[in-house]
């Protein structure tokens, strides 16, 4: 019965160190991965605003400064509270881009025939009435 208690405990106290270590591994890695990624943000920035629109370069923690405004300002990336639209209405709107797609190009195929048949005619005779509007 001891033996059997004493694995219960030692049990329990792994489980425990291993979560807990768990749990500082992944805080540590979200410090990392914040820190390279705010790094990444002013190379990027430095790299190109200066350049393009003649913005002053940014120093590191000017650069986490601005992905923290723009995380206030615009909302949460994709996280927690992002609500996804239903499959119902992903659905519907795939099938009305398909079909507003089939619909617009289906009659593309005619277009050099008609391009070559009336279509230079048609230009000149609008290019004719637009110039004796003017007059």
């Amino acid at each position: 019965m001891e033996k059997y208690v004493e694995h219960q405990v030692k049990t329990k106290v792994e489980t425990f160190f291993k979560g807990f270590f768990k749990v500082i591994f992944m805080v540590i890695a979200a410090a990392i991965f914040i820190l390279l990624f705010g790094y990444g943000f002013m190379l990027l920035w430095n790299w190109l605003m200066p350049d393009v629109f003649g913005l002053p370069s940014l120093g590191y923690w000017k650069a986490v400064g601005i992905l923290v405004m723009a995380k206030l300002l615009f909302g949460n990336f994709e996280g927690k509270g992002h609500k996804k639209p239903s499959k119902k209405s992903r659905r519907s709107f795939k099938e009305w881009k398909k079909d507003s797609c089939q619909s617009d190009f289906s009659k593309w195929e005619f277009y050099d025939d008609f391009w070559k048949e009336e279509g230079e005619k048609a230009f000149e005779d609008y290019v004719e009435r637009q110039q004796n509007n003017e007059q």
